[in-house]
């Protein structure tokens, strides 16, 4: 009996499996596959608007105060492409699927995979919340529940909660927390697996992956002792600060965190002080000349209780001194938390050619792939290429927190 030939379909579907089963930070993220992008051809560039929760303040007594609809946006847009290249002989066409799989496909496609959650490990520069202590691996409870009370302190939901960490950071939490758990079968998978696994300190589940990336910090003194805020600020809804007392041409870069001093976070729901100095993360890269820094791009946007968006207590006041995590010119590990939709991850259907040897396109759980394979009449050969064309977004920051390593 003749051995069947595989499909580009069959392929494709595999492929996409093998890719999606290798997916780390991507796969607990929020992936919408969109259905505007849904069509023959789909562009580079395109965009959706995402609609965010509207808030409102909530008044007193019995005279009814009405509110303008507030409602807030952010976008994503569906600009990364990226392909790698797989060769396959006919001869390979009529192998078991789960062998083709295993010789052909796999070794290319976790890479693609990496790359993947790499790109969208970049969240981190958008997400201002932080624990842990810069230049040391976490590897306690301690730090684990530190993140959980961000999260609960910006009122994220209590569900779907990840966290996704680097290799040193999974050995030191296995191993500083080894004795901590029961019941025994928590303990016994950790030990089989060297992984910390689900259903740990409220975390559905926690992860490693190689592609959590290291942050490095700005040029700034080393000791900024006598960084300040240059100018009260007075303006709901603000987005720069002015920073003075470094020297020449110091910087800060895109991703670097401080806080202010007096500046306390709120909760979004009562909107009181939480007790903790509001974090903010530099959205920027930003040079000092002569060691002030006039305008550094933030986020959040400052409001406060006044208005129905309210994040900190207090305006930055002028002399206020800012202090900021992590020395300078020095690399941190970012290992991420997060609630699910704090991140989107979306993914469009990229051009199906006509007239080739091989052409599919797949989707399951909100991943679009393309294969296709053509004879390359010039060098006699018949290569194929695998496509993902997606983007992603940090559309909930509050969601969202840094666990530096």
């Amino acid at each position: 009996m003749s051995n069947s030939i595989l499909t580009i379909d069959m392929i494709t579907r595999k492929s996409l499996e093998i890719l999606e089963n290798n997916l780390v930070l991507t796969r607990n993220v929020n992936r919408q596959y969109d259905d505007s992008f849904a069509v023959e051809g789909a562009k580079i560039g395109s965009t959706l608007r995402i609609r965010l929760p509207d808030r409102a303040l909530v008044t007193d007594g019995a005279a009814l105060q009405v509110q303008d609809d507030n409602e807030q946006f952010t976008t994503l847009t569906v600009a990364s492409q990226k392909h790698i290249g797989v060769n396959f002989t006919s001869a390979e066409l009529t192998m078991q699927l789960d062998d083709f799989a295993e010789r052909v496909l796999k070794p290319r496609i976790s890479q693609l995979a990496s790359s993947i959650d790499a790109d969208v490990a970049n969240s981190y520069k958008s997400i201002y919340s932080a624990v842990g202590t810069p230049g040391t691996t976490p590897g306690t409870s301690l730090v684990m529940l530190q993140a959980q009370q961000k999260l609960n302190e910006f009122a994220a939901p209590m569900n779907e909660r990840f966290l996704t960490c680097n290799p040193a950071a999974n050995a030191a939490l296995v191993e500083g927390m080894k004795g901590f758990f029961n019941p025994t079968s928590t303990i016994s998978k950790q030990f089989a697996s060297g992984m910390m696994g689900t259903g740990v300190l409220g975390y559905d589940e926690v992860n490693m992956s190689q592609s959590i990336l290291n942050h490095t910090t700005g040029t700034r003194t080393a000791t900024p002792a006598t960084l300040t805020i240059s100018g009260t600020t007075s303006t709901q809804g603000a987005t720069t600060v002015s920073i003075a007392g470094d020297t020449g041409s110091a910087t800060f870069k895109q991703g670097d965190i401080f806080t202010i001093a007096n500046v306390f976070s709120v909760n979004p729901q009562t909107r009181q002080s939480t007790g903790s100095l509001q974090q903010f993360v530099v959205t920027a890269d930003a040079t000092a000349s002569s060691g002030t820094w006039a305008s550094i791009s933030i986020s959040p946007a400052l409001y406060t209780s006044s208005n129905a968006l309210a994040n900190v207590d207090a305006f930055p006041q002028n002399g206020a001194a800012v202090t900021v995590l992590g020395a300078a010119s020095t690399q941190y590990a970012q290992n991420l938390v997060y609630q699910k939709n704090a991140i989107t991850f979306a993914t469009a259907d990229l051009l199906l050619p006509q007239g080739v040897d091989m052409a599919s396109r797949q989707v399951h759980n909100g991943i679009s792939m393309r294969i296709v394979r053509q004879y390359d009449i010039n060098n006699d050969r018949m290569p194929c290429r695998i496509d993902v064309l997606y983007g992603f977004n940090v559309i909930r920051a509050p969601m969202a927190v840094r666990m530096w390593g």
